[in-house]
């Protein structure tokens, strides 16, 4: 048995939200280690390299907002950064704080288990390293847990496959190569573009189709970064106030109390402009049906104006949920796509993919000869990484027995039963509904601010009470409820992986107004939490 290291806080990941946490563990003095199974930092950007790679929030909001001298100093190149210089900028942050020192790259976790009688836990590695903490934060991404789907023969193919979400970090060359491309979510809707330019061939494979919307990319320019950089602390403070995170122009009037000329005006304006503020067009877009159909209708309009092939087209536009209810997608050159010679599109809701073959794939219809396949499956968002870990809390319970009927938490914070085990955007948060950087600092700060109290009184152990948790279950399914999310066959509601339980998991109250409930939960001292340690003893409900 390898003796354990002892440190007061272990971290799980060292992507975004692990180098920030961090950051805020040497400014309150505790010995910290970071665990990270990558080779380097970067978390999503690290292992997301596909073609197209990049990121659906403008880069200078993508960013940090903790220190000012940062802010001011790094220079994006383009209006949405590339997946390349995302990483670059996590490579910047980790030289310039020096944080890499302690960081232990290549290790990935196995097993975490809650010791009663210490009030610590303990942290296994795949190499066998152990490590021991008094607490224990979880920043391992909510798209981290790439999915692979179970077509029989996947192993037989004679040619390379690849999975966006773990690319091969030198890359690969589809010159002259027939390529599959499995999957039309975001990270298909980014790589189709680019691997049509150029592969040989390039079929799509489709069950799904999805909203997407032009992102209008361009290069930085002086004038845009100023506008930021001359004003950031009165942006951030706004970016944080909206329902996203993220700082654009929202109109809240309702869709259909203006006329329909004035309707398409706004839709027109806001597809011109580009990005997600699509979906800001009119206040009520996620909440009334026929509200929603008219911005459905308005980008379907624009996929059949764009693909040339009628038919292509229809196959195309989604009807099946409401737009803005799976995260919307941003593009450069998509629908374009399919007016290229060498590109097709399968639809394998009609006709579903049978088997992988030696020679590419069989559906219910056709065989198709590949030289490549291309798996944009997507991942096992939100808990899929953290349920592949052992984590063990009070008794022995595993927390995969506690989420057995889907995740619950207190505040997408701490789960009950797992004491002094913060989760950084987990399930019951804002998370992937908003600005991913915004709602990270925001879970980190709270999450400092809490072990600057436990130091500060001797508490030894914090954990939410099962009331607590139980209450904001029931809030969150309530306010997601009023929305038009749960209509959606989504992956947050985690219906792209078989037998996961179907239960919508992001918070969908808004970051402002999450940011408030945590705050005032801090200012009372810690509602809802038990606190317990040498001199104190304390159930803040």
């Amino acid at each position: 048995m390898s003796k354990a290291e002892e440190f007061e806080v272990v971290v799980v990941g060292a992507g975004f939200a692990g180098l920030y946490m961090l950051h805020r563990l040497r400014g309150l003095g505790l010995s910290a280690v970071v665990l990270e199974a990558g080779e380097d930092v970067g978390g999503t950007w690290y292992w997301n390299r596909y073609p197209g790679a990049r990121c659906d929030v403008e880069s200078m909001q993508y960013s940090y907002s903790f220190s000012e001298e940062l802010q001011q100093e790094w220079r994006w190149s383009e209006r949405f950064a590339s997946q390349p210089e995302i990483l670059r900028y996590a490579n910047h942050v980790a030289d310039r704080f020096d944080l890499r020192r302690d960081i232990r790259f290549s290790t990935r976790v196995v097993s975490a288990a809650f010791d009663d009688a210490a009030a610590r836990w303990t942290v296994r590695t795949e190499g066998g390293a152990v490590i021991s903490a008094r607490h224990c934060v979880m920043a391992t991404g909510c798209l981290s847990n790439t999915r692979m789907p179970d077509f029989p023969g996947l192993g037989s193919f004679h040619g390379k496959s690849y999975h966006t979400g773990q690319w091969p970090h030198e890359g690969v060359d589809f010159t002259g190569l027939r390529v599959g491309v499995i999957g039309t979510g975001s990270s298909a809707i980014q790589a189709i573009p680019v691997i049509a330019r150029q592969a040989r061939h390039v079929t799509v494979f489709q069950r799904t189709p999805n909203f997407s919307i032009p992102s209008r990319n361009r290069a930085m320019d002086e004038e845009y970064e100023h506008s930021w950089k001359g004003d950031y602390p009165a942006r951030r403070a706004k970016a944080r106030q909206m329902r996203t995170g993220i700082d654009y122009p929202v109109n809240p009037t309702p869709a259909l109390e203006v006329g329909e000329a004035e309707r398409r005006r706004e839709y027109e304006s806001r597809w011109e402009r580009g990005g997600t503020a699509f979906m800001a067009a009119f206040g009520d877009l996620i909440l009334d049906e026929k509200a929603n159909e008219t911005a459905a209708d308005f980008v379907r309009g624009q996929i059949r104006a764009t693909v040339s092939d009628p038919a292509v087209a229809e196959l195309l536009c989604p009807h099946n949920h409401p737009i803005g209810t799976k995260r919307i997608c941003v593009d450069t050159d998509y629908y374009e796509t399919f007016n290229r010679e060498n590109v097709t599109l399968v639809d394998v809701r009609s006709a579903p993919i049978e088997a992988v073959t030696p020679e590419g794939l069989r559906t219910a219809e056709a065989g198709y000869k590949l030289d490549a396949l291309v798996f944009a499956t997507g991942f096992d968002a939100m808990t899929g990484t953290l349920l592949a870990m052992d984590i063990r809390g009070r008794d022995g319970l595993t927390l995969g027995e506690k989420w057995e009927a889907g995740p619950v938490t207190y505040l997408g914070l701490m789960t009950a039963g797992f004491p002094n085990l913060f989760l950084v955007t987990g399930p019951g948060s804002p998370s992937v509904l908003s600005n991913m950087i915004v709602s990270i600092e925001q879970h980190v700060d709270w999450i400092a601010g809490a072990l600057a109290h436990a130091q500060a009184r001797g508490i030894e152990t914090m954990e939410a009470t099962a009331e607590a948790e139980a209450q904001w279950v029931e809030h969150g399914n309530e306010v997601a409820q009023r929305t038009l999310y749960p209509r959606a066959n989504s992956w947050y509601m985690g219906v792209n992986v078989p037998g996961k339980p179907q239960v919508f998991m992001p918070y969908i109250g808004g970051v402002g107004a999450y940011r408030e409930i945590c705050d005032a939960v801090a200012a009372k001292g810690y509602e809802g939490f038990r606190l317990e340690g040498r001199r104190v003893s304390v159930a803040a409900e």
